[in-house]
């Protein structure tokens, strides 16, 4: 398991908060809800939303990072923070919404999880969740590359990284027979970064972690200078010293019957 730094994790807060805020209204506003989870909880943010939005809700918070959840309980909200795995989510009572924002490409087999997620909801209960496209182009695949080509490759074997995206039409399959209202859509987010590396900070919390966890400090160094070099030739800083960096993210509300 990846280890999460949360510092890390938050110096890009405000761009990483968009689409967590867009997923949040696009959840139908005529629901009420009484039982709401949020999977992968991070930092907090989003399930204090939520329990601010729902004061007479019971909130849940999950996340498999003790870093993480430590940083939520902090908050000042009444949120029960767990620690747990979303593969294993079995909630006793029946959710009327479940929340996940940029948490499930860590866990595999959607296509037992998704249903598995719908069917956990009350009739009439959301599931909302965003995550981000994984594919083989632009930095990933540059990322990917370096990993493959270096003398930590052999380190790298039994790595477990952000799982590929599954099509959209594949998540509309397995929701369509228990979900009669199915809105699936993806967004690009164009992010003007600033600093040296924005590419690899941004990633360090993140994409990089469980990358890093397998490689001693020097070979950290060399990995990451590798990347450095490689994303200084794909995603030049413009003269105006921003860095443009492309985000596609997927988004799904689904509404039980």
């Amino acid at each position: 398991m990846a280890t999460w730094d949360p510092d890390i994790y938050a110096l890009y807060r405000r761009y990483r908060e968009r689409p967590a805020l867009d997923l949040l209204t696009a959840i139908p506003g005529d629901l009420n809800p009484r039982e709401i989870w949020d999977l992968g909880c991070g930092l907090g943010e989003q399930a204090a939303l939520l329990a601010a939005r729902h004061p007479h809700a019971r909130v849940r918070g999950v996340d498999s990072s003790p870093e993480m959840l430590a940083k939520a309980k902090t908050l000042s909200a009444p949120v029960e923070w767990l620690l747990g795995d979303i593969a294993n989510f079995a909630p006793e009572v029946p959710a009327d919404l479940i929340f996940s924002n940029a948490a499930l490409q860590w866990v595999d087999d959607h296509d037992t999880l998704v249903p598995h997620l719908a069917q956990s909801l009350a009739p009439g209960g959301v599931l909302a969740v965003q995550m981000p496209v994984v594919d083989n182009m632009g930095w990933r695949a540059s990322l990917q590359e370096i990993a493959a080509e270096g003398p930590w490759a052999a380190r790298f074997s039994g790595v477990e990284g952000v799982r590929h995206a599954n099509k959209a039409e594949d998540y509309y399959g397995w929701l369509a027979p228990l979900c009669p209202e199915v809105d699936i859509w993806s967004t690009t987010y164009l992010h003007a970064l600033h600093g040296r590396d924005p590419i690899v900070d941004w990633t360090l919390g993140t994409t990089l972690r469980p990358y890093l966890d397998v490689l001693s400090d020097a070979d950290k160094t060399l990995f990451l200078d590798a990347w450095r070099k490689r994303l200084a030739r794909d995603h030049p800083r413009r003269a105006d010293g921003v860095t443009l960096f492309p985000f596609q993210r997927l988004f799904i509300v689904a509404r039980r019957a």
